[in-house]
């Protein structure tokens, strides 16, 4: 898998690399230490960035990057929301690489937005104040998305600090609203999220040959589910419960139930139907909507259901569209009575980077190099990231990260894996970007080109590379 076609199967994570590249990585690899990883992952949780809140950390991504000598620019969405970025130029004969991070945090970190949907309290690990347990940092996003973040800085920094010549620009971006959400309350846009920091960067011009995303994820991923929202409005009778014994009596409540619990057993077998590449696409029902919480007396016309449904590359918005409201219909022929609807309200496509692109190639030869063996791929994924916006637009992209925390003095959950980071896969993950970005942007741009597509069939192999 290497790029130059090497067999070395040394795990020093250099192998591969021909010996001018192997000494601009060390060179680079010198400048991360545990010390400033710590430092810049305390600095970024310590700032909240919620989605749609995000310009105080861009600024504080800038100037850090501008510190250390780097071309760095805040790119403001608007008053609130802003993307980070920053260039070290190359001489303009070889390709330019972007390395790219999300920077703004799933939940907020405040108990009047989190409370009570994210349990009953707000742990250490919710807030967005740093925790330092030796080789571990807690708090609000330091695993996801600002460890990853951090990495990508200091991969910068040290190319930076290095000095090496490149022959390609390398861009490191920082993207507001790379989380699955819609705008929080108070936002004067709607679209905050899903992707919209990173389209607006692209939009704007911070453009490049390839990207890798550094998100969770100890594996050289190529594709990626994509994601669809559904609402389904379920229609009952507005009634009283004084009069439940007199008038018709028809609880849309009720008759979301039986839509929720149909739909939480077609999701098992939406997911095996649509399982292949490294994607196992799985949907949720989310939340529900419905009556006056002031006034339990009386029943709604009407109860809503969000639906998440996430699709592989190979699926279409609007063939999901058709299955999902087909397994709606299907219900409903059974339950005479039923009235549903459904409406399609949110759609970004999946997205595939051929194994033929250099991307993948490079970063792939990069993990074998680390780990003294084939790259292995990880399967059964339903995780989406900003890798759609940059391959939907025309962007080799591969995913890279850090394996979530296993060996840790708590319990990991869902929350304390997002917010748990080990600084020492930070330089491992570090060191990692550093070598794709060396191996890339010191060649000529004929180096670089892909090969042919590979066949559909390459493409949608199981869970190995």
């Amino acid at each position: 898998m290497s790029a130059e076609g090497s067999t070395d199967r040394s795990s020093d994570g250099l192998a591969g690399l021909d010996e001018q590249r192997r000494g601009w990585a060390q060179e680079a690899w010198q400048h991360v230490t545990d010390e400033r990883l710590r430092e810049l992952i305390v600095g970024l949780i310590g700032i909240p960035s919620p989605t749609g809140d995000e310009r105080p950390l861009a600024e504080h991504i800038t100037s850090t990057l501008a510190s250390v000598g780097l071309r760095a620019a805040c790119q403001p969405l608007d008053g609130r929301q802003a993307n980070a970025w920053a260039r070290l130029e190359g001489d303009g004969t070889g390709p330019d690489l972007m390395l790219y991070a999300p920077i703004d945090t799933l939940t907020v970190g405040e108990e009047s937005e989190d409370l009570p949907w994210i349990g009953p309290e707000l742990r250490e690990d919710m807030r967005p104040r740093a925790t330092v347990h030796d080789d571990l940092v807690t708090g609000l996003g330091a695993s996801n998305p600002k460890g990853h973040a951090a990495c990508v800085m200091m991969a910068a920094e040290a190319i930076s600090l290095a000095g090496i010549p490149l022959t390609g620009d390398l861009v490191v971006a920082f993207g507001a609203g790379g989380m699955p959400t819609n705008a929080r309350p108070g936002s004067d846009r709607l679209n905050t999220g899903q992707g919209a920091g990173c389209s607006f960067l692209l939009e704007q011009g911070v453009w490049t040959d390839y990207a890798v995303i550094a998100k969770p994820g100890w594996t050289v991923s190529w594709d990626e589910v994509g994601l669809v929202w559904f609402e389904v409005t379920v229609h009952g009778t507005h009634t009283y419960a004084g009069s439940r014994h007199r008038l018709p009596y028809d609880n849309a409540i009720d008759r979301a139930g039986d839509v929720v619990r149909h739909l939480e057993e077609w999701f098992v077998g939406y997911a095996e139907r649509h399982t292949s590449g490294t994607v196992a696409p799985q949907g949720i029902v989310s939340s529900v909507r419905g009556g006056w919480p002031r006034m339990a007396a009386v029943t709604p016309a009407v109860c809503t259901l969000r639906v998440d449904l996430r699709i592989s590359p190979d699926t279409t918005p609007m063939q999901a569209k058709r299955e999902f409201t087909a397994a709606v219909e299907g219900l409903k022929r059974k339950l005479p009575g039923l009235d549903a609807t459904v409406e399609m309200i949110l759609a970004i496509p999946g997205t595939r980077t051929s194994r033929e692109s250099w991307v993948f190639r490079s970063a792939a030869a990069g993990w074998e190099a680390f780990e003294g063996r084939p790259h292995e791929a990880v399967g059964g994924n339903s995780g989406a990231t900003d890798a759609n916006i940059l391959r939907g637009r025309g962007i080799p992209t591969v995913r890279v990260g850090m394996p979530k925390v296993a060996d840790a003095p708590f319990d990991i959950d869902f929350s304390r894996g997002m917010n748990t980071v080990s600084v020492r896969e930070m330089k491992k993950l570090t060191r990692h970007l550093i070598r794709t970005a060396v191996d890339t942007v010191t060649r000529s741009r004929s180096e670089v080109e892909s090969r042919a597509e590979p066949d559909s069939r390459e493409e949608q192999e199981g869970a190995t590379a």
